[in-house]
């Protein structure tokens, strides 16, 4: 079972044995965007790295798995990266077992700032137990749809409201929606480039000897939490599916993201995205 981990934007999967702290999109770096605009920002990687060293020590997890976006420059890597990447890994494994990462589009050219003993994982993503994770921009693996529970970075959710004044705010939040495994296998089996003969569960079972058990999706807000976001619940996004840029999975039919429900970092749920829609 996954569990998120109020107030962070982190989740505990516990399972026998393993105990996988997950953890999305830390865009180290990103102060490097603002001061080429002309804004200064010091370094935020100290505060990230121990508020995740902090969540290492309550929960004591044999693995801390990163959900793609570990920089922020996306095929090359600044100055600022080269320091911070190093010593923020260097960091976690000297208190961890094992440190995996799933490659985001941020995430070109990565493996030269790691230190030894890290392991990248693919855009695809992978699963651990009864979760398939992955990070979003790219269709997930097939494998991964044996899973009954999906998790997703890339998004970074957030919602926004507006008073009656006319001020606005936005809050991070979590994003639990329906997935319809049948329907993403038989996506998925086509973007592979596997011919569908007869049903697509029946083709998945005779491709990967297991029917499409993935039933919901998760959405991960970022771990950096200086990180802006498009609200969800802006009436634009899901107007329709040309609108929707925030990857292929959430762009399919598969996916009930109107339906979907966001909770704040603390737990609280606030409804469903389309009710929502009414305080942007």
């Amino acid at each position: 079972m996954i569990t998120p981990l109020p107030p962070y934007p982190a989740a505990l999967l516990k399972s026998p044995g393993t105990r996988l702290l997950a953890v999305a999109d830390l865009h180290l770096g990103w102060e490097m965007s603002l001061s080429s605009e002309g804004i200064h920002v010091p370094s935020q990687t100290s505060k990230l790295l121990k508020k995740l060293i902090g969540l290492i020590s309550e929960y004591g997890p044999d693995e801390v798995l990163v959900l793609g976006d570990v920089k922020h420059t996306v095929a090359t890597a600044e100055k600022m990266e080269w320091h911070d990447v190093p010593d923020f890994f260097n960091a976690l494994r000297s208190r961890v077992q094992r440190v995996s990462i799933i490659r985001g589009n941020h995430d070109g050219n990565l493996e030269p700032l790691l230190p030894e003993g890290i392991r990248v994982l693919p855009a695809s993503g992978a699963a651990f137990d009864d979760v398939g994770f992955f990070h979003g921009h790219q269709w997930p693996s097939p494998d991964l749809l044996k899973c009954r529970t999906l998790v997703m970075g890339h998004v970074h959710p957030v919602v926004g409201f507006r008073d009656p004044a006319g001020f606005r705010v936005t809050r991070q939040v979590w994003v639990r929606a329906s997935c319809d495994g049948g329907r993403l296998s038989k996506v998925l089996l086509q973007k592979h480039g596997m011919k569908v003969r007869a049903g697509a569960e029946e083709a998945f079972v005779e491709l990967y000897g297991m029917k499409p058990r993935a039933s919901q999706l998760f959405i991960m807000p970022s771990f950096n939490d200086f990180l802006g976001g498009r609200p969800l619940n802006e009436r634009r996004p899901f107007g329709g599916k040309a609108e929707m840029v925030t990857g292929p999975v959430l762009r399919s039919d598969a996916v009930d993201m109107r339906g979907a429900d966001a909770y704040l970092l603390d737990g609280t749920l606030l409804g469903t995205i389309e009710q929502l829609r009414a305080l942007s």
